[in-house]
C-alpha cells in the first residue's frame, strides 16, 4: 500500500493562493490616452443630454433656414438637400440614442460583474472556513492515532 503524505496546512495554502484580480484596474492601467479619450467620447455622447442638445441644434437649424426672411437664412434649403437631411437626421438622432442604451447596458454589466466579485470572494471565504474545519478535523485523527499509538499505514490498513 502507497504511503499518504499529510495535506497542506491552511497557512501554506494561502501562500501559495495567488490574490484576486482587479480586472477593471487593469484593464485601465493599460489604456492608451486615445482610449481615455475615446471613453471619454462615448460617456459624453452617449447621454440624454448630447441628444436633446442634437435634438435642439436641429430643429433651430432647419426652422431658421425654413422660417426665417430669406435675406437671414444662412442655409437656404434645395430640394433634394432638404430630404437628405431628413433622412440623414433619423441618423443623426439614432447615434446618440444608441450609445445612451449601450452606456446603461455597459453600466448594467458592470454591476453584475461587481455582483459576481461579491458572491465569489464570498464563496472563496465560506471555503476557507471548510478547509480550516477540515485541517482541525485531521489534526483530531492524527491526535488519535498517536494516542492509540498506531502508525498511519496501520490505521489505513483493512
Amino acid at each position: 500500500m502507497s504511503k499518504l503524505s499529510a495535506p497542506i496546512t491552511l497557512e501554506e495554502f494561502k501562500k501559495r493562493r495567488k490574490p484576486p484580480r482587479n480586472i477593471n484596474k487593469e484593464i485601465a492601467s493599460k489604456m492608451s490616452n486615445l482610449d481615455k479619450f475615446a471613453l471619454w467620447i462615448t460617456d459624453k455622447v452617449g447621454t440624454i443630454g448630447f441628444f436633446l442638445a442634437i435634438l435642439l441644434w436641429t430643429v433651430l437649424w432647419l426652422g431658421w433656414n425654413l422660417l426665417a426672411p430669406k435675406e437671414l437664412q444662412f442655409d437656404p434649403p434645395m430640394g433634394f438637400v432638404f430630404w437628405l437631411f431628413i433622412s440623414n437626421l433619423i441618423q443623426i438622432l439614432l447615434m446618440p440614442l444608441i450609445m445612451v442604451g449601450q452606456n446603461i447596458q455597459g453600466r448594467h454589466a458592470d454591476a453584475r460583474a461587481e455582483n459576481d466579485l461579491e458572491v465569489n470572494v464570498k464563496a472563496e471565504q465560506e471555503i476557507e472556513v471548510i478547509v480550516q474545519h477540515l485541517e482541525y478535523q485531521n489534526n483530531i485523527l492524527i491526535a488519535m492515532t498517536a494516542k492509540l499509538g498506531i502508525t498511519l499505514d496501520e490505521a489505513l490498513k483493512k
